[in-house]
């Protein structure tokens, strides 16, 4: 019992500082590895899965899922207001307005809706989805927040570039008042919340102590299903 609590308390103390390690490193733009943030980038939108297998890479190099550097999220909220600037002078808004709307979506749409979805499925993996009854020769491993938040921004980039950029570059067409504006408007939000499911289920199933990460339909239901 000594033992657990002490190694507890050593995985929190672990934890607290490598968010305050993250947090001190936002400030410190030389620090950021700009190379491998827009590589990762680009690989989220050719070859999710080689983004995820690199992963594994940064455990083994630095004992931790998530990644120590915070350039992904700065970068995130700097396009995320760009794009935000850009369909507020393109629609005429009036100067306070952009300033709240600029904000409001870095601070709402992008920061504190993947802070709570980052929490919700950071709860459920580490409640829910950890294996159990582990030999006693392995490790318990525990999601960590930072890496639930890391999944949350890499899985908002593809969506982000349909929903912002995509959709600012087509909105003439969807501004037209008819139905395929009204289709083309919505196979958008499809596409792009389709992707975010998606990267996000990659990015758990990344993780090797984590089960039943996919739902499986058995093969009695399937057919009773086919019967309907």
């Amino acid at each position: 019992m000594q033992f657990s609590t002490s190694s507890h308390l050593s995985n929190g103390g672990r934890r607290v500082h490598h968010l305050s390690t993250y947090l001190r490193r936002v400030l410190k733009p030389r620090q950021w590895d700009l190379e491998y943030t827009f590589w990762l980038m680009l690989q989220l939108c050719l070859s999710p899965k080689t983004a995820y297998r690199h992963t594994a890479y940064h455990k083994q190099t630095k004992n931790q899922w998530a990644r120590d550097d915070p350039a992904f999220v700065v970068i995130c909220c700097m396009l995320v207001a760009i794009a935000s600037l850009a369909f507020c002078v393109t629609f005429g808004g009036s100067l306070w307005n952009s300033v709240v709307i600029v904000i409001s979506s870095v601070l709402v749409d992008f920061l504190m809706l993947g802070i709570a979805v980052a929490t919700t499925c950071w709860f459920i993996t580490n409640r829910f989805l950890r294996k159990r009854n582990l030999h006693h020769h392995q490790v318990e491993q525990h999601v960590e927040w930072l890496y639930s938040f890391d999944v949350h921004c890499n899985s908002f980039f593809p969506c982000f570039l349909i929903l912002y950029v995509l959709q600012f570059l087509l909105s003439p067409v969807l501004l037209w008042q008819n139905s395929l504006s009204s289709a083309l408007s919505n196979a958008l939000y499809v596409i792009g919340l389709g992707l975010y499911n998606y990267l996000n289920f990659l990015g758990y199933s990344a993780l090797p102590f984590l089960e039943r990460t996919e739902v499986r339909q058995s093969r009695s239901m399937w057919e009773s299903s086919r019967l309907c």
